[in-house]
């Protein structure tokens, strides 16, 4: 095994045997390509040695993944391949044939295959794929939301159902064509799995992750990113075959996939030979990586694998591959969590940094609040978190959010609402919106810390308008001690001699309230999205609603209470457009109530009735 501090010195040394490349690589036409032909792939399977294997041509697929998305199939001898198979990080690999460059590994024949097939990329088709895509028009990527939001909201807004990518499956004459016998294929081709390097997070939260990458054929395999990354500069040129990191999170946590380059042509870089994740432009750090071993296994093997410093940033990643170029790495989303525990005088401050892109900023953003959680609230036994956090807009005034959460549950939901408000500022429907950065603060509670609304009352249950009464709350504890506030309420002057006084959680009362519109009231612009997200009903808050029977509207996210009936007709035309929705009582006032990071459920209705006397 290699000393730990030797492994810089093995990023820079290349050792073995190589066939030796043109200045200026020429290509081999996919049409020049046939059965028969031997060819002669490079890659590394272990430090930063660059090791030749042989690929068999058995033939070449065409139109197999799509129109003009042909594959070129090949059989892999040599190195481990006989005992490994192909291999995860292997995706890129370049193969030569009679010194031309024919493309890159990238597909496999699935788990448990005993022969070492694999599919190659044309590399005319990962040149194509750096051709500059035209402009689109901004497209949400969630459904529009309802007003108002509460907890339910925006925990369901980070979702990890991301797009399954389907896994080419040849047909019976598609292979019968190349003779081989479809009895004899032990899997179907499919992208070559793509390793995920993770340092600092817990195997709980890898669980977290896997079904949602397993989808894209990724892979999350736990490793350790290069301890003196400042001397993992380009001392020694990036060449077709070393290895590649493509980044996903930096800082206190570690996040990349890693594969193979391909070729490079100037400040290009071309790598993978299929998707990372198909997002098409993007802005992924760039990265170096060491490869420490190959892991075999039966069902798949895999290249164990370290991140090392930035050389430039990945700005296309497309069906036939990703490519980089050599320069500055990406803006990134700056990230600080803080774990606070009572009681311990202890401050946890984790810093890192996550990838701008509308499904990956969310999601690693649940995820690694989750393994902060996970990894942390083992010491102190938490059964109970509340969350405070600021996100800051490039352009926008900054949303704030704030909630408590507890149960069997509540480490994942803590995440989901951390992330909830970023899925529902980079997927609005307004325009495009630029975080600046997060900062999130979380204190752990070693109890459940909850409590139900079990009675309301008023002192005076029959008040005239514009006097000022006590209404009791009782509350019970998951204990059963029972917990009581006041609130002082001033009646509202009114010519009704009824009101509704409706005592609730902010999830019941926010369920309530969308009912009442009868149509979706959603946001109209980005201002109104962002008021909405910094007045989110909480659950750790009971509020406090007093209306009165009455006709309004909600026009255009604006709630429009007492309209006389020729204003809502005249609205009322809007409501083919979606902008109108009536109301058939109106909120006169309303007060909130913290509970002191409890969270509340619960809710009671009274009926007031009014001394106009």
């Amino acid at each position: 095994m290699m000393p730990r501090g030797s492994l810089p010195l093995a990023f820079f040394l290349a050792s073995g045997t190589l066939m030796s490349l043109p200045a200026q690589t020429l290509m081999m036409p996919l049409e020049m390509v046939a059965p028969g032909m031997v060819g002669t792939g490079v890659t590394v399977f272990s430090g930063s040695e660059r090791t030749e294997f042989t690929a068999e041509i058995l033939g070449v697929l065409e139109n197999s993944i799509g129109p003009r998305r042909n594959l070129i199939l090949a059989r892999l001898t040599g190195g481990p391949l006989t005992d490994t198979g192909v291999i995860q990080g292997m995706s890129g690999s370049p193969v030569y044939v009679e010194d031309r460059l024919i493309g890159a590994v990238s597909y496999s024949m699935g788990s448990f295959s005993k022969d070492t097939l694999a599919g190659i990329t044309p590399i005319a088709e990962m040149l194509d794929a750096d051709t500059p895509a035209p402009a689109t028009a901004f497209e949400p990527l969630s459904p529009a939301l309802s007003l108002p939001f509460s907890t339910d909201t925006l925990t369901s807004l980070t979702s990890n159902q991301f797009p399954k990518i389907s896994s080419f499956r040849p047909s019976r004459g598609t292979l019968a064509a190349l003779d081989l016998p479809f009895t004899s294929i032990a899997g179907y081709l499919e992208p070559i799995a793509t390793p995920i390097v993770t340092t600092g997070f817990s195997p709980e939260a890898l669980n977290q992750l896997s079904p949602a990458f397993e989808q894209a054929s990724l892979a999350t395999v736990p490793t350790g990113a290069i301890s003196n990354q400042s001397s993992l500069e380009s001392v020694v040129p990036l060449e077709p075959g070393d290895p590649l990191g493509v980044g996903l999170i930096q800082g206190d946590l570690l996040m990349a996939g890693t594969g193979t380059v391909t070729h490079i042509d100037g400040d290009r870089v071309y790598a993978f030979g299929h998707q990372f994740y198909n997002l098409g432009p993007s802005q992924f750090p760039m990265t170096r990586a060491y490869v420490h071993t190959v892991l075999p296994s039966q069902l798949v093997s895999s290249r164990i694998t370290s991140i090392g410093a930035t050389l430039g940033t990945v700005h296309q990643d497309r069906s036939t591959g990703v490519i980089g170029r050599f320069g500055p790495g990406p803006s990134l989303v700056p990230v600080k969590v803080q774990l606070l525990s009572p009681g311990q005088d202890r401050v946890e401050t984790f810093d890192f940094a996550i990838i701008r892109d509308d499904l990956f900023t969310p999601f690693l953003t649940y995820t690694a609040i989750l393994n902060t959680i996970i990894s942390h609230s083992r010491q102190v036994g938490a059964a109970s978190y509340s969350i405070k956090g600021e996100i800051e807009l490039a352009s926008h005034p900054s949303v704030h959010f704030q909630e408590s959460v507890a149960g069997a549950s509540a480490a994942p939901l803590a995440a989901l609402y951390a992330s909830g408000p970023l899925s529902a500022l980079l997927n609005n429907e307004f325009e495009p919106l630029t975080i600046a950065k997060l900062d999130v603060s979380i204190t752990a509670h070693d109890q459940i810390r909850t409590v139900t609304l079990n009675r309301v009352w008023l002192d005076n249950p029959r008040p005239r308008p514009g006097q000022t009464v006590a209404l009791h709350l009782a509350f019970r504890n998951y204990r059963g001690d029972e917990i009581l506030r006041t609130v002082m309420m001033d009646i509202p002057q009114t010519t009704s001699d009824q009101l509704e006084l409706v005592v609730a959680d902010g999830m019941t009362l926010a369920q309530e309230e969308r009912l009442q519109t009868r149509q979706s009231s959603r946001p109209a612009n980005s201002q109104q999205l962002i008021a909405a997200l910094n007045d989110a009903r909480r659950n750790s808050h009971v509020y406090i609603q007093v209306s009165r029977i009455d006709t309004g509207a909600v026009v255009n996210g604006q709630r429009l209470p007492s309209l006389p009936p020729s204003m809502l007709g005249v609205l009322g035309n809007a409501q083919r457009a979606g902008t109108f929705s009536p109301l058939d009582k109106v909120k006169l006032r309303e007060w909130s109530l913290s509970l002191d990071d409890f969270v509340v459920s619960g809710s009671r209705r009274l009926n007031i009735e009014l001394d106009t006397w």
